[in-house]
């Protein structure tokens, strides 16, 4: 396992890419908990932070689609650098004015959000052309996933020392300082440079008129409403079980198993199409959320959690994989930046279903939540899994006749679009 990643790492670009593109996305990892310290520094409420992140998190959602989209119309460098440095001078500005003006605070938040630059987008963009193999891209969708548990786990505790060694504020200065530098060694360097979307028909919903993305972003709507769900339920649970820490040690133990979970999907080639494999994944991650509902003790909850995460970030490696299939040509960018907004929209949504859900029935109709959510989630894939596999006499040019209507790098390596783009 180790070896073929460090194969995969060795490849030209390759770390510096992926390091690049982890830095980059730091404040958007820690925005949440920065801006909730901030604000109470300040003096501000509770929930005066919450809406303000919020704000953070709507710009957000309405800015990776249409950043994706300039992405694919200008290249990188154009737009992904731009747009980290005004995200970052949005914060800067939040840093230094503070809560009064409250308007300015608030347009501050929303400017930062929405110019965060589509990096995880870019970046799965990227590989095909980078790596070459079928079977590597495979595997740094593997790892992709991967590293994200690593940075919004690794992302918080930055945030935390910067507080204790300095300020509230000089963290988002920081942080959001660190996020330019990642942007910059991305979009500086040459497959980025070089990249450039395949030729693209003229269409208002971009990437949106692909009927098998549309099932993909659906699926993954509910995945998000399972892992925002388990995260305010881990509080309750950790509420009845005596507080303190406990909450992190479910939390923490369902990184970790998404974290060994990719790693051992990524080290080894899998046949078949990636949309059936995308379907027996998402049915073991619905199932591995279910025995949350058994609220067992401590130690046996943790393990339950871990558990229920091991399928997480290969179900994440895969549908990268299926988007790439199944995203009209010249739409890459703007389609996986639509699977993050979507994830991060279900995972807020699961976050606001969670609490109400968990006052009236209880910690056991919490956790009930994310095993709902992950049933629903399957039976999306399943009942529309005509969409993914080519719709059978549809119009000329129609996106989902056929993957390989969208392949658009069948002439290198079938299933991966990028080869024409770099």
């Amino acid at each position: 396992m180790a070896a073929g990643y460090g194969d995969l790492l060795r490849t030209k670009h390759a770390t510096r890419l992926l390091v690049g593109t982890l830095v980059g996305r730091l404040p958007n990892a820690t925005a949440a908990l920065a801006v909730v310290l901030f604000t109470r520094a300040e003096g501000g409420s509770y929930a005066l932070a919450g809406a303000l992140s919020a704000v953070y998190g709507v710009g957000n959602a309405l800015g990776q689609p249409l950043l994706g989209r300039a992405v694919d119309r200008h290249g990188q460098p154009r737009v992904m650098l731009p747009a980290a440095v005004l995200s970052a001078l949005a914060m800067a500005v939040f840093a230094v004015v503070g809560l009064d003006p409250l308007p300015v605070a608030y347009a501050a938040m929303l400017a930062a959000g929405l110019f965060t630059p589509p990096l995880e987008g870019g970046l799965r963009a990227l590989w095909p052309g980078v790596l070459g193999r079928e079977d590597r891209v495979h595997a740094a969708y593997a790892l992709d996933a991967v590293a994200q548990e690593v940075i919004f786990s690794v992302g918080p505790l930055l945030v935390t020392a910067l507080v204790a060694f300095w300020s509230e504020a000089a963290a988002l200065l920081v942080i959001n300082a660190i996020g330019v530098a990642g942007a910059l060694s991305v979009v500086l360097s040459p497959p980025s440079r070089r990249w450039r979307s395949a030729p693209r028909e003229a269409h208002w919903l971009g990437a949106l008129r692909s009927r098998g993305l549309l099932v993909l972003l659906g699926t993954f709507f509910f995945v998000g409403v399972a892992l925002g769900s388990i995260g305010v339920t881990a509080v309750g649970y950790a509420d009845e079980h005596g507080g303190g820490m406990v909450s992190s040690y479910l939390l923490s133990a369902l990184g970790v198993g998404a974290l060994v979970g990719g790693l051992a999907y990524g080290a080894r080639p899998w046949a078949g199409p990636p949309e059936r494999r995308l379907r027996v994944l998402v049915a073991a991650l619905a199932l591995g959320y279910l025995p949350l509902v058994l609220v067992p003790g401590v130690v046996a909850m943790t393990a339950l959690a871990g558990l229920s995460g091991v399928f997480l970030a290969p179900a994440l490696a895969c549908v990268f994989v299926v988007v790439d299939r199944h995203a009209p040509r010249g739409t890459v960018t703007e389609a996986f930046s639509w699977l993050v907004t979507t994830f991060v929209v279900g995972n807020a949504a699961g976050t606001a279903a969670a609490g109400p859900v968990m006052e009236l029935g209880g910690v056991a109709a919490g956790f009930a939540v994310p095993g709902a959510a992950g049933l629903v989630a399957l039976a999306v894939l399943l009942a529309t899994a005509r969409f993914l596999t080519g719709a059978p006499g549809g119009a000329p040019g129609d996106p989902d006749v056929s993957r390989a209507e969208n392949d658009r790098n069948r002439a290198v390596e079938p299933g991966f679009r990028a080869g024409r783009q770099a």
